[in-house]
């Protein structure tokens, strides 16, 4: 969630910016419906949301839903909950296609990179728990595809084990490139001048590859880390166990049994960039589809 001001040039002023790891796709691969309990935990946290967007006099409220709602046949059931937990503030959530969550995240995470002089054009890859997004573009998307990897689903379907099996990782890493094959013909990935990472599973191993103790979102935000550092830290938290993982300070408690599969589908997605634009630079954004979300909010 994020709650925000916006200034007289257009830009956010962040009041409140929360991150809470609710598992809303858990078993979606394999059932196709949300699971009571992660939809109890989902809408047990839209109501604390809802409470702050009172507290804080919030005038104008956009709730998107994604990947996850997507894929199940029971998603009425989850935007009625929503409806229900905002009541007065009359908020319809809405359940968007890949590409639109494609612009958004672009849009969010961009602005900082054109300000940082960082050199496009971009490939944005917002890494969620159902879905990873390829967003190629500079100023504005020139190209975009959802593909149905992300950390979540590659651990449902490949990584039992704790750590996984060399060959469970080689059936992920195959799933994922199958799935690049396919996001490679919509957007190009030859001359792209950087490579840039949003969302948990990319700040999580961003965090791993500067070394941090905890979390540090100043930190993370617009690093510069060499593609072999990003490579390292991915194959590290792939091969460690569960105990050894939630023993990392910077490890959110949500994170601790899928962050495997999202190292894994990071991993990939760096080797294929790189393979076709060797000079790319590697950047993780802090800023990302919420800041998108609340800007499209800002332009109405």
């Amino acid at each position: 969630m994020l709650i925000a001001d916006v200034d007289a040039g257009g830009a956010l002023v962040d009041r409140v910016r929360r991150m809470e790891v609710v598992r809303l796709g858990q078993g979606i691969d394999r059932t196709g419906v949300i699971a009571p309990d992660a939809m109890e935990r989902t809408l047990a946290m839209t109501r604390e949301y809802a409470a702050l967007c009172r507290e804080h006099g919030v005038t104008a409220v956009r709730f998107v839903a994604t990947s996850a709602s997507r894929d199940a046949r029971n998603a009425g059931e989850f935007v009625a909950g929503v409806r229900a937990a905002f009541g007065d503030l009359d908020v319809v959530p809405e359940v968007v296609e890949g590409i639109v969550e494609a612009e958004l995240s672009f849009t969010g995470a961009t602005g900082d990179l054109r300000a940082a002089a960082v050199p496009g054009p971009y490939v944005v890859v917002d890494l969620g728990g159902g879905s990873t997004e390829l967003v190629r573009g500079t100023a504005h998307v020139e190209a975009a595809y959802s593909m149905d990897i992300g950390s979540v689903r590659m651990t449902e379907r490949h990584l039992p084990d704790d750590p996984p099996t060399a060959e469970q990782v080689e059936a992920a890493r195959a799933d994922v490139r199958a799935a690049l094959d396919v996001a490679e013909r919509e957007v190009p990935l030859d001359g792209v001048g950087a490579v840039v990472g949003l969302a948990g599973s990319i700040t999580t191993i961003t965090a791993h590859a500067l070394g941090l103790t905890g979390y540090d979102p100043e930190a993370s935000h617009l690093a510069r880390i060499p593609a072999d550092v990003h490579r390292e830290a991915c194959r590290s938290l792939l091969a460690m166990s569960r105990e050894q993982r939630a023993g990392l300070g910077f490890m959110h408690p949500g994170r601790v049994d899928v962050i495997g599969g999202g190292a894994l589908v990071w991993l990939e997605v760096l080797d294929r960039v790189l393979a076709r634009s060797p000079e790319s630079a590697v950047v993780t954004s802090e800023h990302d589809i919420l800041d998108g979300v609340t800007l499209s909010l800002a332009s109405t």
